[in-house]
This record gives C-alpha cells, sequence and structure tokens, in this order.
C-alpha cells in the first residue's frame, strides 16, 4: 500500500488532530487584524504555515502535517480572509504586506529562524518572503508551486486549463459579456468590486467554484456552492492579486533572485496532473536552486488534501525534524 499512496485517504497520513496551545489577534498596522496560533511543542522546531489562495485561509487540518511532540506549529489567516479582519478587504493587503506581517508574527513570538511551509499562494509567498528576509528561514516546504507569472495566470484564465476541462471553462466565462472575454482576471475585478453585494457574491462563487472544480485529479466536475462569506473574500483577494501581478516588479521576478535561496535547503512537491498551476513552474524553479529537491507526485493534481502529496509532505518534514541540528534549529 506504501507504493500506491493513492489507495489510501489523506489522513491515514497524517498526525492525529492537535488543538492550539495560543490562539491570539495581532494588530500588524493599516487597519488590520491578523489571527494567529500556535500548536504542538512550545519548545519544538518552529514552522510557519502559509495558506493558499490569497484569501484561503487556514484550517485544522494544515495543522497536521507535522509531528507536534517535535514542531512548534505556527498558523494565520492572511490579511483579509479566514478570521482575520477587516473581512474580504483589499485595503493595505499586498504581497509586501504579508511578507512584512510573517516578520512581525516571528519577531513577536520570539522565533529566531523557522521553517517556512506553503502551498500554491502559500508557495509563492513562501519564495518571496525567503527571498526578502533570507536569514530567516532555515528551510522551505514547498507545494503546487505558483511563480506569479503572467504565462501561469494565462494558463488559467486565459483558456489553457479551459481545454481541459471546456464545460466548466465555458460556465466560467459565459458570464461575462463576449466584448470582456479577453481579459477574464479584469471583468471579473469590475464585478467583485462593483459595491454591490448579491453581484459581488454571484461572481465570487463563480470565481472559486472554477478554482475548486479542477483542484484534485479525481475531480468530475461537480462542486457545491462556497459559503457567501469565505467565496467572497477567497475570490476579492485573489483576484486582487492577481488583478496587480502580485505586486512583483518584473514577470519573472521569482526565478531572477533565486540566487537569494542559495543557501535554503528546500523540498518541493507537485502533483504531476495540477491543471492550476502546471509542473513546469515547479520544474523550472528547482533546476535554478541547486539545494531543493523536486518530487513529482505521480497520481495527484493541486490539491493539498490529496493522498500522495500529504505523504510526500510529511515525509519531507519528519525529515526536516531528523535534521534539526544540521538546520540549526
Amino acid at each position: 500500500m506504501e507504493n500506491v499512496p493513492s489507495q489510501k485517504s489523506a489522513v491515514a497520513y497524517l498526525y492525529p488532530p492537535v488543538d492550539p496551545f495560543d490562539q491570539r489577534i495581532l494588530e500588524v498596522g493599516d487597519g488590520h487584524k491578523v489571527y494567529v496560533e500556535q500548536c504542538g511543542n512550545p519548545a519544538g522546531i518552529p514552522v510557519v504555515v502559509l495558506h493558499g489562495g490569497p484569501g484561503g485561509g487556514c484550517s485544522p487540518a494544515m495543522r497536521r502535517y507535522f509531528d507536534p511532540a517535535k514542531y512548534r506549529i505556527v498558523l494565520f489567516d492572511q490579511r483579509g480572509c479566514g478570521r482575520s479582519r477587516p473581512h474580504a478587504s483589499v485595503v493595505a493587503n499586498t504581497t509586501w504586506h504579508l511578507v512584512a506581517d510573517i516578520e512581525l508574527i516571528r519577531i513577536t513570538l520570539g522565533i529566531d529562524r523557522w521553517i517556512v511551509f506553503g502551498g500554491s499562494w502559500g508557495a509563492t509567498l513562501a519564495l518571496i518572503y525567503a527571498q526578502s528576509h533570507s536569514g530567516s528561514v532555515a528551510a522551505l516546504a514547498l507545494r503546487g508551486v505558483f511563480l506569479m507569472t503572467q504565462g501561469e495566470l494565462d494558463w488559467f484564465y486565459g483558456g489553457g486549463a479551459g481545454r481541459f476541462w471546456p464545460d466548466l471553462w465555458q460556465r466560467f466565462v459565459q458570464l461575462v459579456p463576449e466584448d470582456e472575454r479577453g481579459n477574464l482576471v479584469e471583468a471579473y475585478h469590475r464585478r467583485l468590486f462593483s459595491g454591490d453585494m448579491m453581484t459581488e457574491t454571484k461572481y465570487a462563487r463563480a470565481w472559486a467554484q472554477w478554482e475548486n472544480a479542477l483542484a484534485a485529479i479525481d475531480s468530475d466536475g461537480r462542486v457545491g456552492e462556497s459559503p457567501a462569506d469565505y467565496a467572497r473574500a477567497f475570490a476579492r483577494l485573489e483576484n486582487h492579486y492577481f488583478y496587480h501581478n502580485g505586486w512583483l516588479d518584473a514577470d519573472h521576478q521569482i526565478l531572477a533572485r533565486t540566487d537569494r535561496l542559495a543557501r535554503i535547503p528546500g523540498v518541493i512537491v507537485q502533483g504531476r496532473y495540477d491543471m492550476i498551476c502546471p509542473p513546469l513552474s515547479a520544474y523550472t524553479l528547482a533546476q535554478q536552486w541547486p539545494l531543493a529537491k523536486l518530487t513529482f507526485v505521480g497520481r495527484a493534481g493541486h490539491a493539498l488534501s490529496e493522498p500522495g502529496i500529504s505523504a510526500e509532505l510529511v515525509r519531507a518534514m519528519d525529515g526536516f525534524a531528523a535534521d534539526r541540528t544540521r538546520l540549526g534549529l
């Protein structure tokens, strides 16, 4: 069975559920208050979990990728989503605000260096944070790599993924007038920030549904509607970041700065059939980052909850725990 992880559910590979020993609301400035929690061993290896989206929020399942006897697990909801407030707000909400928030959390909790764990947008943010604060990062664990490039956005919002899911793509596109379909990120942006709550919710649910339907390899495309509050925060924040190209100075900024990762070991876990973040990004990153180990999971898509991906991530974090001394943690 260990050779065919897809025959088990993801939870079979995870550690048992664990409750936080610390929960707090941290004022990060600009009127934003960010939810932060800590789980596991207060004297353990510090690891911070960066959720996807932007706007996805953290969940209790994310605590379970780490041995609670060995890790001090830090999770937080990024600005505008989850339990952070103001909800669904894009004011003073950029990549660089989030990078500053991560550093503030580290300093507030008295952590010298930590492992950074992130998937999808969380992988993007982890890379940008590590390139900005390399001295704070002992190692990176990434899943479903997204490099915040126009090519990746064109794939998912310009018809690339739609060639595999034409029925769902048509449902996503048909909500927009034909003369606006040349730039769906911009077209949805107008409606997600229209000021009319019913319109925003309608388009937020459609935005979230398109992504959720393609996340897992075994998806049949049928997903229910997300709760209105969640969908609105998720779609508004994600669209806001993509509309502004992540506030990066250049399209391939992350790849252009891989020299800043030269001394940071990393693990990249990538679903071979990831429809949301195609594997080329993970492969290209690994080619330019000598201390990174890339593992392709053969029968997996994008979702964190896929069995093969969960198995590899837990294995990676167990490996980092065994190397605590070498990592200087």
